[in-house]
Order: C-alpha cells, then structure tokens, then sequence
C-alpha cells in the first residue's frame, strides 16, 4: 500500500499549494478545473482554450504542475483546447498514488482521462518526466493519439550517473539539510538554461515538504519503440546532463519506426529557456 501522503507536514503542503494557486493567478488565463475519479486516484485538469478547438493533452514534469506547464507554452491555448494534467503523487492537486514506472499503470491512467475527457484525436505534449508517461501512454493504447511532442524526456536514455550526483543530487540534499540558498542555486544552476524566480521558490518548499521519488528511471525497449505507429516529434537538449540531447537523438533515431523530427537545442540544459521554449511552442502551433 502507499502512503497516505507525500506531503511531510500540513503547513508545507498549503505552502505549495499558496504557490500553485499564485503562478496559475499570474497567468491571468479563462480556465476551469476538472476533477476526474479514475482507478489510480483523483485526477485534477486544468482546461483552457476553446472546446472547438483540436484537444491538447499538457503533461509536466517531476516536482512540478500543471499552472507551471501551461506558463512554459502559454500560447497553446490560441489554437488548442489544452488540458494540463496534475501529475499523479507529484507536489500538486492530484491524488498522491505513486504509479510503477516498470509496468504500463501511467500509460493506462492518461487514457482512462481522455476517456473521462471524451476526447479523440488528441495531441499529447510532455516535458521531462511527462515525457514518459506520454509513451507509456503510445504503448498501452494510442488509438485516441494524433501526434505527440517530447521535450527532454525521460525514458529513451540516461545521463552518467556521477555527473547527476554531483551536479543534482547532492546539492539538493544539502539544500533540504541546510536550508542554505547556494545548494538551490546550484542545483538549478546544472538543470535550468535561465534563472526562474518562481522555481527557486517553489522547489524550496518541494524539497523541504515532499517526499520525492528517487527511482531510477527505466528506459523504453527496442520493442516497445518500434509498436509505436504515432508521429513523434522530440526535443532534445544538447547541454541536458539529465537525458543527454545527443545519445537521446542518437537512439531515438535507431529505434522509433513513427519519428516525425527531432529538434536538437545544442546550448539547451535539461529545463529550457523562454526562447526555445517559444520556438518548441511554435512547433506545436504550426501542427494545426
């Protein structure tokens, strides 16, 4: 059984959840929630756009949210009806199940929402650890799948785990030991390609109040790639210690029979900056 909760004290969690409520405020968007009961637990959307407009299905990465993922392609919403999904036992305003990344429970929890959702044709988008679930999702049953646009996802390839102990982790341990601002900076420092205000502030009282998951991401088989038949279009980031831009382009090439493109952002770390991130959005734009 899980745990009841990840969240380590009640005055944390409304911390963070003051800090959700504040960056979806600041995007000054018309939205509305969508609360979802699925077998994995309760399911909290964020839906923005126009419902004549073609579904877009936002998934955002470890540690984060949905307010977070729409602020990162804030134009989406012009041509798109987006529905940004609380990641399951992140720290956000979902149920705090944490799923297996070594089976396919991800993949058969997104289709269980665009069921709820009565969507077809949709465009699934991820970042990072959404990335994975997206094609947990291709692999369980992409038969409601349009296309879908990876930015620096996990579960094609792995960084040298050294440089990750050293550059992430470790900082971030001494962050939540200390409370000292230097270990957070250099944290965001070997992940982030520009300085985010609000990510400093928010993964603060994350790595203070949640518990995170430390599991080891798997990566997706030569078998599981070449089932899937959706158009892939992935970004990858030349500067990413995380999921490497280079080995990542290298196999994805080899093994995704459905590779659309890959955008290949050479100076880009593992969290991109306002301008890829627009030149990505575009991307995404110029598929309608």
């Amino acid at each position: 059984m899980e745990k009841k909760t990840f969240f380590k004290t009640e005055i944390g969690k409304k911390e963070i959840f003051n800090l959700y409520d504040q960056k979806l405020e600041e995007l000054e968007i018309d939205y509305r929630y969508h609360t979802l009961t699925t077998d994995f637990g309760i399911t909290n959307v964020i839906v923005t756009g126009n419902s004549e407009n073609p579904p877009l299905v936002l998934i955002h990465g470890s540690n984060g949210c949905a307010p977070i993922a729409l602020e990162t392609y804030p134009n989406l919403a012009k041509k798109y009806q987006v529905f940004a999904v609380d990641v399951l036992a992140q720290p956000n305003k979902s149920s705090e199940n944490r799923l297996s990344m070594k089976d396919d429970a991800y993949g058969k929890w997104i289709n269980e929402v665009i069921n709820q959702l009565h969507l077809e044709e949709v465009i699934l988008v991820g970042f990072s650890f959404g990335g994975l679930i997206i094609l947990k999702t291709l692999i369980h049953n992409e038969n409601k799948i349009k296309e879908a646009f990876l930015a620096a996802p996990a579960y094609i390839v792995n960084g040298n785990p050294l440089i990750a102990l050293f550059k992430v982790f470790i900082p971030m341990k001494r962050y939540m030991k200390t409370k000292n601002q230097r270990h957070i900076e250099k944290f965001l420092g070997a992940l982030f390609s520009q300085r985010d205000e609000f990510a400093i502030k928010y993964l603060s009282k994350v790595f203070q109040y949640f518990e995170m998951d430390f599991t080891p991401v798997p990566t997706i088989t030569k078998e599981e790639a070449q089932s899937i038949k959706t158009p892939i279009t992935i970004i990858a980031a030349g500067q990413d210690i995380i999921f490497p831009g280079k080995k990542m382009k290298k196999r994805a090439q080899k093994i995704f029979p459905s590779l659309k493109k890959i955008l290949f952002l050479e100076r880009s770390k593992h969290v991109q900056n306002r301008t890829d991130n627009h030149t990505i959005e575009k991307l995404i734009l110029e598929y309608v």
